[in-house]
């Protein structure tokens, strides 16, 4: 008999409504506070940044949302995406028939990620309230390469501030996104006050997506022609990653499964919740799942952050939200090759974790690069790193099941392909990619500029 190794869905199989966690979480999240008064703020508040439809959802309560026919249709291009079960990963484990690895794969989207999901339904929100232009960051380049996408599919102009430290070692990022239409430039740039700023203090500066965020802001903020737009982090964004949760559960029911480990990578925690939140959903309901956050030890948000108010930005010019934060000044090293490089996570995420719903753990790049090229050696798919994170995690479950002899399903999200990240790769591989955790001392520092917001 042969054994499944691909569970597909028909087209009219995708999710028709977002799956809203807010309206499911044991208790309320923080309210979202003004920069400068610290009160709490309002949809109007955020009207100069954001079309009014994104505004509605990420304040909404409800717990599913209708997905707009227009983004269905642009789904319908890449989704549903595929399910895999990893039979070449377990047998190069050596793992008994018990231990089951599944994986759901995002890089069958035009852009190579799980970053369409919501670009998509932004530039569709924005066109529909007349708006001409989008201004975005990106890190590592997957969301700029997605918003631009989504621009040429619905007319719009996207400028993408890319942070500096990626625009230099991905070039054909740059090269995806201006083939889509869009204007990539690095961050910081001359072209904002939050860019010139930092640029005179430090000339040399490999940016970050705190300081890129305060670019994106700015332009946003000071053109009535254009509306920001970002790739994680806020409620809206990981609303409509739950897609991707939705379909994988379909897909394992047709695999006569269900999961005890689900895991996802977090460096905002759009990717981490779209496969998560529906599972959230279920652990809540009363099965028993754990549900484990992977984040790189260069940034470590959620395992050694604090949980506090903070900008989501560098030049503070964004509302303060409640979150894991090692602070809005932190800058991720410049050798950290891996991605998830935001110095907070999403909101929802974070109380997550304080309510004990979730698990996170930190690894190490080269670990995380060696469990990679072990997938890509036995699966086939070259992962891009922030996965890879993931995939180590994976790996470690079911060998740790295997030595207690115990049952085990689990389920990760492949967010995307690696194929513009192998310069990474070409670092792992030549035995030059160094290990770094940050030191102490200097998250300390970045702790010490946290707002001081009255409980």
């Amino acid at each position: 008999m042969v054994e499944q190794t691909r569970y597909t869905l028909p087209e009219d199989a995708i999710p028709t409504s977002w799956y809203n966690l807010a309206a499911d979480l044991p208790k309320p999240l923080p309210p979202v506070l003004h920069p400068g008064t610290h009160q709490p703020i309002g949809p109007d508040d955020l009207a100069p940044l954001f079309p009014m439809a994104v505004i509605m959802q990420e304040v909404s309560t409800e717990r599913f949302i209708p997905i707009p026919e227009e983004v269905m249709a642009v789904y319908r291009l890449w989704r549903p995406t595929p399910l895999y079960r990893a039979h070449r990963l377990e047998r190069e484990l050596g793992l008994p028939g018990d231990v089951r690895i599944f994986y759901k794969y995002e890089g069958v989207s035009p852009a190579g990620s799980h970053k369409p999901n919501t670009a998509v339904p932004q530039a569709y929100y924005a066109k529909q309230e007349g708006v001409k232009r989008i201004a975005t960051e990106t890190g590592a380049g997957q969301w700029g390469s997605a918003l631009a996408l989504a621009g040429s599919l619905f007319d719009l102009e996207i400028k993408v501030y890319m942070v500096r430290i990626s625009y230099a070692q991905k070039p054909y990022r740059r090269a995806l996104m201006e083939t889509w239409g869009a204007q990539c430039v690095a961050s910081p740039s001359p072209d904002t006050n939050a860019g010139r700023t930092i640029l005179e203090r430090d000339p040399d500066s490999t940016g970050s997506l705190g300081i890129a965020i305060s670019e994106a802001v700015e332009d946003a903020a000071t053109r009535d022609d254009t509306k920001y737009a970002l790739g994680s982090v806020l409620n809206h964004v990981l609303l409509h990653q739950t897609v991707i949760g939705q379909e994988a559960m379909q897909q394992l029911e047709m695999a006569d499964a269900f999961p005890d480990v689900v895991i996802g990578c977090v460096g905002g925690g759009s990717n981490f919740a779209g496969i998560s939140f529906p599972f959230v959903r279920e652990k809540l309901a009363g099965k028993a799942i754990r549900i484990v956050a992977a984040e790189p030890a260069a940034c470590p948000t959620l395992t050694r952050g604090t949980y506090a108010y903070d900008f989501g930005d560098t030049g503070q010019l964004t509302p303060l939200v409640k979150m894991h934060t090692l602070g809005h000044t932190f800058v991720p090293a410049g050798i950290h090759a891996g991605g998830l490089r935001y110095h907070g996570a999403a909101p929802l995420v974070s109380l997550l974790l304080e309510e004990g719903l979730i698990e996170a753990t930190a690894i190490k790049q080269r670990a995380a690069f060696e469990a990679a090229t072990l997938f890509a050696r036995t699966e086939g798919i070259v992962p891009a790193p922030e996965p890879s994170h993931a995939i180590r995690v994976a790996i470690d479950e079911a060998n740790r099941a295997k030595e207690a002899g115990e049952a085990k399903t689990i389920l990760f999200n492949l967010c995307g392909h690696g194929f513009f990240d192998l310069s990474a790769y070409d670092s792992y591989l030549s035995g030059s990619m160094q290990d770094y955790e940050h030191p102490k001392s200097e998250i300390e520092a970045a702790l010490a500029g946290l707002p001081t917001v009255a409980d």
